[in-house]
């Protein structure tokens, strides 16, 4: 069933506020087709694009197993990457019906996504799309029962952006209760300080031509509002914010705000507060690879380039001279790409299971290693796998061509995993200690299990802290 409403449009009077509930309707609704995506200039490859007029874009897609009278089943909530700025649920590698198959009620869902759900707007609520993952799953909690599943018995589960909401879901006051499990891929380390959301919004109104101001923002339609914000990211080297932009055009990410988002998600599961939430944590052991491939990173050639690099993300000056020397042969693009994936998604999410463990809670982690002519084990490359969506539209792009029964192995093996610990918390392989880090590496023809996590490249990130992102870096 797809396009279910769980809030209302949150356009007009609603528009850059908290979700509000979803006006009811009298008869047989329509569920066979995805609801309208959220406002976003992105065309993704058999997705369906955001057209002006279209509101009712706050829905949930729900898949269910042929197994009648199995009693109360866990349940698979999704939440889709795309920087915070582009993506939906309807994309074709996050169909739910193989997780459906292996036990699971999956749940998907749209949410405000760009200026519209995390543009700071002074007056008005920060990480509004936040606030609708939560409303979402305030709907599970109260409708899933009559779908077959355990409203008691849920598992989020997102990559890249959706990973990081996710990070932020864990630490929030709003969906305390609202799931067991966590499963993370590619989390990534930026979190705004409300200062440089702030001077983001100020960097929009000036390619709109209008005032910082709620009232001109809310003038603007969401299609000029998308057409600025794509302007202000192309030109990203410009304006206050211009140190932190000047490698990572992405210009939304959750603002630690101290109601919404209490504090850095990291720093938040150190101090225990998610303790009560399983998690499974991944990542691919080369993230920015494909980044750089569809061009949405600068291109960095150059020593002088990679310091310049290294210092706007407030990297230590050891991190440059560590990766030269364990790759003393790559080029100065390679070891750029090494270091931006560690900086910006491995570590982060390596740390946030190892914080979590540390803290009191379960955690395990894996890394994505499948490796081909065409592709490596780069960022997204890991999701048409542990979906079992190989055959998507647009999946032969990230897993470099048609897949092979190597690859249909691994998919196979890395769905069971996720059915397995959406069911019983129990990936297959042991957690994460206070003293050791066991890391499951994904791989063909057979992955691989490292004891503990304990390399040179580790190590250099030992003492590097990830604050918050600010004006000037």
């Amino acid at each position: 069933m797809l396009g279910i409403p769980y809030a209302a449009e949150p356009f007009a009077a609603r528009r850059f506020r908290e979700p509000q509930p979803a006006a009811g309707w009298a008869g047989i609704r329509d569920c066979t087709a995805f609801g309208p995506i959220a406002p976003q200039s992105a065309e993704l490859p058999g997705a369906p694009v955001w057209r002006e007029g279209d509101e009712d874009i706050l829905t949930v897609n729900v898949w269910v197993p042929d197994r009648a009278g199995a009693g109360a089943l866990p349940v698979f909530f999704w939440i889709h990457g795309g920087a915070y700025t582009f993506g939906s649920s309807a994309q074709p590698d996050f169909d739910g019906t193989a997780l459906a198959r292996a036990g699971l009620v999956v749940v998907s869902c749209n949410y405000r996504v760009g200026f519209e759900g995390f543009g700071h707007v002074r007056g008005f609520p920060d990480n509004r799309g936040l606030l609708d993952q939560a409303a979402a799953l305030r709907w599970v909690r109260e409708n899933i029962a009559s779908f077959g599943g355990d409203p008691g018995n849920v598992t989020v589960a997102g990559h890249s952006s959706g990973a990081g909401s996710i990070a932020c879901l864990m630490t929030m006051e709003q969906t305390r209760g609202l799931f067991r499990r966590a499963i993370a891929h590619s989390v990534p380390r930026a979190y705004f300080a409300v200062e440089l959301a702030q001077a983001v919004t100020e960097r929009i109104a000036v390619e709109a031509g209008i005032a910082p101001a709620a009232e001109a923002l809310l003038s603007l339609s969401p299609a000029r509002l998308v057409a600025a914000s794509d302007e202000a990211a192309a030109n990203s080297g410009a304006g206050p914010a211009a140190a932190v932009h000047a490698f990572d055009s992405v210009l939304f990410q959750p603002v630690v705000d101290g109601e919404v988002l209490p504090a850095n998600p990291l720093r938040a599961v150190a101090a225990g507060t998610a303790r009560q939430v399983d998690l499974l944590a991944c990542h691919t052991l080369e993230e920015y690879w494909f980044l750089h491939t569809v061009g949405a990173v600068r291109e960095v050639t150059t020593e002088s380039e990679l310091a310049d690099f290294a210092e706007a993300l407030g990297l230590p000056d050891h991190l440059v001279d560590g990766y030269r020397a364990l790759m003393p042969e790559a080029p100065v693009l390679d070891r750029y790409l090494a270091m931006s994936g560690d900086a910006q998604f491995g570590e982060y999410t390596t740390r946030l299971a190892e914080h979590h463990a540390r803290a009191g809670g379960r955690a395990y982690l894996a890394r994505f290693a499948r490796r081909r002519a065409d592709a490596r084990p780069w960022h997204t490359a890991d999701v048409p796998f542990a979906f079992g969506n190989l055959d998507a539209v647009g999946a032969d792009f990230l897993i470099g061509g048609a897949p092979d029964d190597h690859d249909r192995a691994l998919s196979a093996r890395m769905l069971r995993s996720w059915a397995d610990f959406a069911s019983t918390s129990a990936p297959g392989w042991p957690a994460v200690t206070a003293g050791a880090t066991p890391v499951k590496h994904w791989a063909f023809p057979d992955d691989h299990l490292a004891a503990d996590d304990r390399s040179d490249l580790r190590a250099l990130w030992r003492d590097v802290r990830f604050d918050l992102m600010r004006p000037g870096r």
